[in-house]
């Protein structure tokens, strides 16, 4: 169709509208950096960005001072709000205030701090700085609690180094707390560390065994189906049920008849119902028996229903 000069002078009023109001929204975003950027309101700029909310209600980057002030003597949600909204402020003078944090007694004022070390440029990954430092807190500080504490900041940093010293502590740890922050850590670095958490699988206390069962979930790949499959006849049922999830998530059906077993005489009904459960999702059909006999005559009434829908899905 031809195009003429008075066609093109009119204007569709929904498409004038929704250019008015991109304009609008662009003219708004120009005025981002009046809101609050100091820590001090610009009543325009507020009042132009978001209109009636209060000024005290309205997010703002939190300067160096704020910072630090907060880190010193502030709550959990004080320090959360100034690390957050600090994310990208370059402050080498809050570094010292801030690294003390990754030994609170707060985990989420551990975790912040993590958080908010690992994005810096400069002071934290240099030689004798921050993450060094953490390094060799793992390593030999004197006090369990800071040696695991530290384990959960390299976690945290989600940088190479922490996986081998995680690894570390996981076999020479005298302190089964550390141990276990040190499994926990390598889930959150994705990393099995070269076969630490088959290790921990192995441990002696069930924390360790808890934490690297927590771990094999958020590892990519991890297949050793084998190590897991011991912890079936742990004697903590915690640990069995948690071993029972775990196989279940990697379809483990090279287990289904110890699986099997836990279903049928498990004295725990927590874990009998964890073992119905993977025993529908393995699909084996070598089960149907035991499922039969369990949905008609277990004592637990969740247990006999889990059976009941594995069967459906044999």
């Amino acid at each position: 169709m031809k195009t003429t000069k008075s066609s093109l002078g009119r204007v569709n009023p929904m498409k004038r509208t929704m250019v008015s109001a991109a304009l609008a929204l662009v003219a708004a975003v120009l005025y981002v950096g009046d809101a609050r950027s100091d820590g001090e309101t610009t009543p325009g700029g507020v009042a132009a960005v978001y209109g009636h909310v209060a000024p005290d209600q309205v997010e703002f980057l939190s300067t160096p001072e704020r910072i630090i002030s907060v880190a010193s003597s502030g709550g959990p949600s004080a320090i959360w709000e100034a690390l957050e909204h600090g994310e990208k402020v370059e402050c080498l003078e809050c570094i010292p205030a801030v690294t003390p944090l990754l030994y609170n007694e707060n985990s989420e004022n551990r975790e912040i701090a993590a958080w908010w070390l690992r994005r810096r440029i400069f002071g934290v990954f240099g030689a004798g700085e921050v993450y060094e430092q953490t390094l060799n807190t793992l390593k030999s500080d004197p006090s369990p609690q800071r040696r695991a504490y530290a384990a959960s900041a390299l976690g945290e940093f989600l940088a190479a180094p922490g996986i081998a010293a995680c690894a570390a502590a996981i076999t020479n740890d005298a302190d089964a707390a550390v141990r276990a922050s040190a499994a926990l850590a390598l889930g959150r670095l994705n990393d099995d560390g070269g076969g630490a958490i088959a290790r921990a699988l192995g441990d002696g206390d069930s924390r360790v065994k808890l934490a690297a069962l927590t771990s094999i979930g958020r590892i990519t790949g991890f297949a050793d189906s084998g190590s897991v499959g011991n912890l079936l006849t742990d004697g903590d049922a915690k640990v069995r049920r948690r071993a029972l999830e775990v196989l279940d998530g990697m379809y483990a059906r090279d287990k289904v008849a110890g699986v099997i077993n836990l279903a049928k005489s498990d004295p725990d009904a927590d874990v009998r119902l964890a073992a119905c459960h993977a025993l529908g999702k393995f699909g084996d059909a070598s089960a149907k028996s035991a499922l039969e006999s369990i949905a008609a005559n277990d004592k637990d009434t969740f247990v006999r229903d889990q059976a009941t829908i594995a069967l459906r899905r044999l």
